[in-house]
């Protein structure tokens, strides 16, 4: 998965490893925008 400056990401540590995480899913600009206007994120 490619990411990029100003994407959101949603992770999961690894249980056995906390220096690495699973990405579970990418929000792209324009959805990073609307979560943080519906209040779904503190800030951007």
């Amino acid at each position: 998965m490619w990411i990029r400056e100003g994407d959101i990401v949603l992770v999961a540590p690894w249980d056995f490893d906390n220096r690495k995480a699973d990405i579970l899913w990418r929000y792209i600009k324009a959805h990073a925008e609307w979560l943080g206007t519906n209040g779904y994120l503190k800030s951007l």
